[in-house]
């Protein structure tokens, strides 16, 4: 295990799937927008065309439920040639609906780690998504006041954290990530000079996910749980 620089000033996490449960709330709606379209095609295909989708549309919405609401919709026209009914259309809305009013569940060792490294780090959070939706999850978590600054980036590429990097005005040694996501929370960062920490979550959507072949040669540290971060420092 390589040693985390002793340089670090600012330190910060990613929110979804690294300080609170996301992931798996798209994966649940997923799984009822295929069942809204079965009569046209399978779920297999239909996860595919979703997810074919939402890629396309990233640079038009950005990440976050709403995005993700305007995806399944368009793919739902798609799928039935455009035949879907009004209900099926209302069903998808309350599906991210739902979705934004799930309660924050907070993943084990979260706030005892964040109690531990306040005062002794500046402590941020840099994540993508929606900003009205993070900074609702934000303050249902109840973790605010561990935070010196919130960032909602539209994208985490290293372009991205080089302005972050400018705008707390340190140097990028000086930072550590600490995310679930390699492609997001870990490559760019070691592009820049910075330090990364992968805690992965049991589920990573498929656009964030990086080959093997490309991690094995990143020089970054991967812990089981959030809490190890503590003795690691």
């Amino acid at each position: 295990m390589n040693k985390i620089s002793e340089n670090i000033k600012v330190i910060a996490f990613d929110a979804d799937d690294t300080l609170w449960v996301n992931e798996t709330y798209f994966r649940e709606a997923e799984h009822q927008f295929a069942k809204l379209l079965t009569k046209y095609e399978t779920q297999n295909k239909i996860d595919q065309a979703l997810f074919s989708i939402e890629i396309k549309n990233l640079k038009y919405y950005g990440y976050g439920v709403k995005g993700f609401v305007l995806s399944m919709i368009e793919c739902a026209l798609e799928i039935s040639n455009n035949q879907v009914n009004q209900k099926t259309i209302e069903a998808i809305l309350n599906i991210g609906k739902e979705m934004l009013a799930k309660p924050i569940e907070l993943l084990t060792g979260v706030e005892e780690v964040l109690r531990s490294l306040q005062g002794k780090y500046k402590l941020i959070v840099a994540t993508k998504g929606d900003l009205l939706d993070q900074e609702r999850k934000l303050e249902k978590s109840n973790l605010l006041t561990y935070f010196h600054h919130i960032e909602v980036m539209s994208d985490k590429k290293e372009k991205d954290y080089q302005k972050l990097v400018k705008h707390l005005d340190i140097h990028p040694s000086e930072l550590l990530m600490i995310g679930n996501s390699l492609k997001s929370d870990v490559l760019p960062l070691i592009g820049i000079g910075a330090s990364a920490i992968h805690v992965p979550f049991h589920t990573t959507w498929e656009h964030e996910q990086v080959s093997e072949d490309v991690s094995s040669k990143l020089n970054y540290q991967t812990l089981l749980n959030i809490k190890e971060v503590v003795s690691l420092l």
